[in-house]
């Protein structure tokens, strides 16, 4: 039985992406706070959905959180990936989160088409301010790590529609203050509601194929197959299985037949062969292989466990 691990480093400190996490916590508290007072004081719908789904980010920013710490959590008897998939599964929850938020003000959105009410702009158009600063502020502080994490991308992204539902709502507030259309303010929830959707399907699905232990998108079994069996010694690979674990590991197992009946170090020799392909053309640096000479299994690629 081989077994390699290769690790890629190159990631920004946990510690550095929990402080800046904490940051935007504390930012979103307030941004959620004020805007709920002036939701309510105005009477904006728009405003309240905006802090909604401010909340929204403070419990996600919060998951996020916790997830990256639990991450840098060492591995043990009992947990031998140690909290590895902590982030990924923060991810699942915020998308979730992002688009039953959605769905929720879509329904409040229509009933408002029905009976537009008057509105303080000028509470809406401060506090929309406001958060487009703050939020801004913390998708600044995000942006580096969103590009290599898909816990932090998630917060990422709460953040960002975040800040675009607020230049939404700014400029919301600015008609309704010089215009009176007040209708406005559902056609704008519903704008913001259905972007919210857009952007957490994409990552939903990116995090449940990962859950899944799905192929990574960019891998394709079969060339690693045909690969593998062009090397000289090798006379069949099968029982194949690939699977992302987090952002920084992608795992393959599977079983090799060898021509002949090789000792340990000959297999040695082959084995660090297949890690350096591995690594180098498909970025997969977890390799378990399981050698064999004549035996009589299942020799599909893929066999149903």
């Amino acid at each position: 039985m081989g077994h390699s691990h290769s690790h890629n480093h190159s990631h920004s400190h946990p510690s550095l992406r929990g402080k800046n996490l904490l940051i935007s916590i504390l930012l979103n508290i307030l941004i959620t706070v004020s805007q709920i007072i002036g939701g309510l004081v105005s009477g904006s719908l728009s405003l309240l959905s905006d802090a909604l789904h401010n909340f929204s980010d403070v419990l996600s920013l919060v998951v996020s959180y916790i997830a990256t710490l639990l991450a840098k959590k060492e591995a043990s008897i009992n947990r031998t990936f140690g909290y590895k998939r902590a982030e990924i599964l923060a991810a699942f929850v915020n998308a979730s989160t992002l688009i039953i938020i959605a769905v929720l003000l879509i329904i409040e959105a229509a009933k408002r088409f029905q009976d537009p009410q008057k509105i303080e702009s000028n509470i809406v158009i401060w506090l929309s301010l406001l958060g487009i600063l703050a939020n801004g502020f913390s998708v600044l502080l995000l942006r580096k790590d969103a590009k290599t994490n898909m816990n932090m991308r998630s917060a990422y992204l709460h953040l960002m529609t975040d800040m675009l539902a607020s230049v939404a709502v700014l400029i919301g507030g600015l008609i309704m203050k010089f215009y009176q259309v007040y209708w406005i303010d559902a056609l704008l929830t519903m704008a913001i509601a259905l972007y919210l959707i857009f952007v957490g399907y994409d990552l939903l699905k990116e995090s449940f194929k990962v859950l899944m232990l799905f192929t990574p998108g960019d891998i394709h079994v079969k060339d690693i197959v045909n690969r593998l069996n062009a090397i000289e010694s090798i006379k069949n690979t099968h029982h194949v299985h690939v699977w992302q674990l987090n952002e920084d590991e992608v795992h393959l197992e599977a079983h090799i037949d060898f021509h002949k009946d090789l000792n340990l170090s000959q297999f040695d020799l082959i084995l660090n062969d297949i890690e350096e392909i591995l690594h180098h053309e498909f970025h997969i640096n977890h390799v378990n292989i399981q050698p064999e000479f004549g035996k009589c299994d299942a020799k599909d690629v893929i066999v149903q466990d």
